[in-house]
């Protein structure tokens, strides 16, 4: 082979050797820029996440505001039986608390058990008043002593609302 035979190549050369440069910014342009936006993705995800964390720490925290016994006595119709009281405070507790089961994903497992113990207790106290007092006691009696029994025996739901703060307090803290 000539150099002669190789002459009009050589603008292709010479084009392919001036474009090689910019060829190789621009791949690390793009490889730059792709990784931006990946690092840009996980963030946005990891703050998705962290808002569904602090949405279960409000709804279950809604959960034990709405299953704290001064607000139980407060719901349902005056004219009902105790024992139709009991069940439908408890069906409403239960059906609440399987609404929100998938929230213990984003709690921590002591306090996830910690909510599970002040819903057991609430509807355990339910239950233990109504065995005290018997069944000629009116609902108005029932409801003042599951009050008293409730207070005698500690605040565990206001506690573990408390401890439900402590978490998400930590959770903010450290992002």
């Amino acid at each position: 082979m000539s150099l002669h035979s190789l002459t009009p190549y050589i603008p292709y050369a010479f084009a392919l050797l001036v474009a090689t440069p910019f060829l190789v910014l621009l791949r690390q342009f793009v490889h730059y820029y792709i990784n931006a936006k990946e690092r840009e993705l996980k963030s946005a995800g990891m703050l998705v996440g962290q808002e569904s964390r602090v949405q279960a720490f409000e709804r279950m925290t809604l959960f034990l505001e709405r299953i704290k016994p001064s607000h139980l006595v407060q719901k349902f119709n005056k004219e009902l039986a105790i024992h139709e009281f009991i069940f439908l405070t408890e069906k409403s507790i239960q059906e609440e608390f399987e609404y929100n089961s998938t929230q213990q994903l984003y709690i921590s497992s002591v306090n996830w058990q910690n909510i599970i113990a002040a819903k057991n207790k609430v509807v355990s106290l339910l239950h233990s008043t109504y065995e005290g007092l018997g069944a000629e006691a009116n609902l108005d009696d029932f409801k003042t002593v599951f009050l008293m029994n409730y207070s005698q025996e500690g605040d565990g739901v206001g506690n573990t609302i408390d401890e439900i703060r402590k978490e998400l307090l930590l959770l903010n803290f450290n992002h």
